[in-house]
């Protein structure tokens, strides 16, 4: 154990490389998570529609209540959009700094 600290400390970008290898092989389901929680998030605000016209004729607090609820899933949708955006950003610039990792590790 303390010899991998060793060779590591004397080596980061190994240890830097292996970090983003591993976030490499996790993007893709990262990235189709955010679209997974985008559309049942989605799913979700139209199964609610009904239930928030049947809202809106009674009291004050259930109107109040299906707006926080609206105003909550349209949040979750939009920032669901924006880390599927981030992923998509990200993937390149990610596998071009893996790439040159591997040229420099490799040159060793």
């Amino acid at each position: 154990m303390a010899g991998d600290e060793r060779e590591e400390s004397r080596l980061p970008l190994r240890g830097l490389h292996d970090f983003l290898f591993e976030i490499e092989s996790e993007w893709n389901s990262f990235r189709t998570g955010s679209l997974l929680s985008m559309v049942t998030t989605l799913l979700l605000f139209i199964v609610f529609i009904p239930r928030f016209q049947v809202m809106l004729r009674h009291s004050q607090f259930e109107r109040l209540l299906a707006l926080v609820i609206i105003g909550m899933l349209f949040y979750s949708t939009y920032a669901s959009w924006r880390q599927h955006q981030f992923y998509q950003k990200w993937e390149k610039r990610l596998g071009l700094l893996l790439h040159l990792e591997e040229e420099l590790l490799g040159g060793e």
